[in-house]
């Protein structure tokens, strides 16, 4: 007969922890850091040199094909094909200020571009939708800059309207992604930023 004191019986816990007693208790529940896009914001960077090329070749075919303003119907009554120049920003900003803009826009897209393959590198490898948009945008920028050192202005072709009635300013494909591109960077900033920091 055993006694209740006896040594060689133990009482074992119903449960153990992980971790041993020196390790601090801010470390046990630290999530782990978000690694950077590093050397695989490469494959982004193709994304961009896409962008590119479809915008340039899509240019040239507009600037070969294509008679200055004069609309050729694609889809009636909502798209025509339409060749035109833009001396300014989007909407046609500024783009009778006489010259200078062409160099201030040309610098704005520099700073930018260069900002964003940056940026590209030290994004988050998980922020897919981020890194997809900033790719976007860095595509479009680099597409509408080559424009403005060449020629002086952007070249648009894309004309979205319907019928008389109302007509949306004419862009390219260079537009389109730094639309679409900032549209999905707002998004993951405001519903996919936080995820990823709790």
């Amino acid at each position: 007969m055993f006694s209740q004191n006896d040594s060689s019986e133990t009482i074992k816990p119903a449960h153990v922890t992980t971790g041993s007693s020196l390790t601090p208790k801010g470390r046990l529940n630290k999530t782990p850091k978000l690694i950077a896009n590093g050397n695989y914001a490469v494959r982004w960077y193709g994304l961009s040199l896409l962008v590119l090329i479809i915008d340039q070749w899509t240019k040239w075919l507009a600037e070969t094909k294509l008679t200055f303003q004069e609309p050729v119907s694609v889809i009636e009554p909502i798209l025509n094909w339409t060749l035109a120049y833009n001396y300014g920003a989007a909407f046609s900003f500024l783009a009778d200020a006489g010259g200078w803009q062409k160099w201030f826009f040309a610098i704005l897209a520099l700073v930018m571009s260069v900002f964003l393959i940056g940026y590209l590198i030290k994004a988050p490898r998980q922020a897919k939708l981020l890194s997809l948009g900033l790719a976007l945008v860095l595509g479009g920028a680099v597409g509408n800059l080559i424009d403005r050192l060449l020629h002086g202005h952007v070249i648009d072709f894309i004309h979205v309207h319907y019928a008389d009635a109302w007509h949306y300013p004419i862009f390219n494909i260079a537009d389109m992604g730094i639309s679409i591109g900032v549209a999905l960077i707002v998004i993951d900033m405001l519903f996919l930023e936080k995820k990823r920091q709790n």
